[in-house]
């Protein structure tokens, strides 16, 4: 069963959002404050955190910011949450590394339709089970956020790691730029399909053995072969 954490000062809000959760089959843990979101998640690991930006002390913004420069929260999906829905400020969300952007007042099924499709992004159900995926000799743990090669770890970012899983679960099948962009950086991304060139030139370089089994279709995207 996926666990979510739920940062959200209003306690209304906080409660709305918890209940749709668990009537989705989610356990959860609840903070009112930016403060203690990492010591939170070193006690029990999320597999996605809900996180209001307007936080009291430390801004969701900078608890955003601290869990991508943390190697053990890097990969935990996050959904920004706030009642600032001008471009300047889902731009900045992006740019410290949220996944979504979900403005207030809102739809709680929506956000946890939200929920479900990040965590099916990531490799995890509601069920919690993300599993392991292999493609030769390399493999994908979802649940640990770990790569081996014959054993060997291999370091990757958050979204090399989104980028390398979505091509093992969809190897064989032509893969657009578009397409990548929208299942592994979220459909609000602004950043341009060149984004995914580059990624995908990382993938080849850290994975040598990428580098014929990762086909580029002539001005469209990329298929794993």
């Amino acid at each position: 069963m996926a666990h979510i954490l739920v940062v959200e000062d209003d306690q209304d809000i906080a409660d709305l959002i918890v209940h749709y959760l668990h009537n989705a089959g989610y356990t959860t843990d609840r903070l009112a404050s930016g403060a203690g979101v990492m010591r939170q998640l070193q006690q029990t690991a999320a597999d996605l955190v809900i996180l209001d930006l307007m936080l009291p002390g430390l801004s969701g913004m900078a608890v955003c910011r601290a869990m991508r420069e943390d190697a053990a929260t890097a990969h935990v999906p996050i959904i920004m949450l706030t009642a600032r829905g001008d471009e300047a400020d889902r731009l900045a969300g992006f740019a410290q590394g949220a996944d979504d952007y979900v403005t207030k007042p809102f739809s709680a099924k929506e956000l946890v339709a939200r929920v479900g499709a990040r965590l099916r992004r990531a490799g995890t159900g509601a069920n919690g089970e993300a599993g392991v995926l292999r493609y030769g000799d390399i493999v994908v743990d979802a649940d640990r956020h770990r790569v081996t090669v014959e054993g060997k770890d291999v370091r990757l970012t958050a979204k090399e790691f989104l980028l390398l899983q979505y091509l093992v679960r969809h190897r064989g099948r032509v893969l657009s730029r578009d397409l990548l962009l929208t299942d592994v950086w979220g459909y609000q991304y602004t950043g341009g399909t060149r984004t995914v060139d580059v990624h995908i030139r990382r993938l080849r370089e850290k994975l040598p053995s990428l580098n014929d089994s990762i086909e580029t279709v002539k001005q469209f995207g990329y298929r794993l072969a």
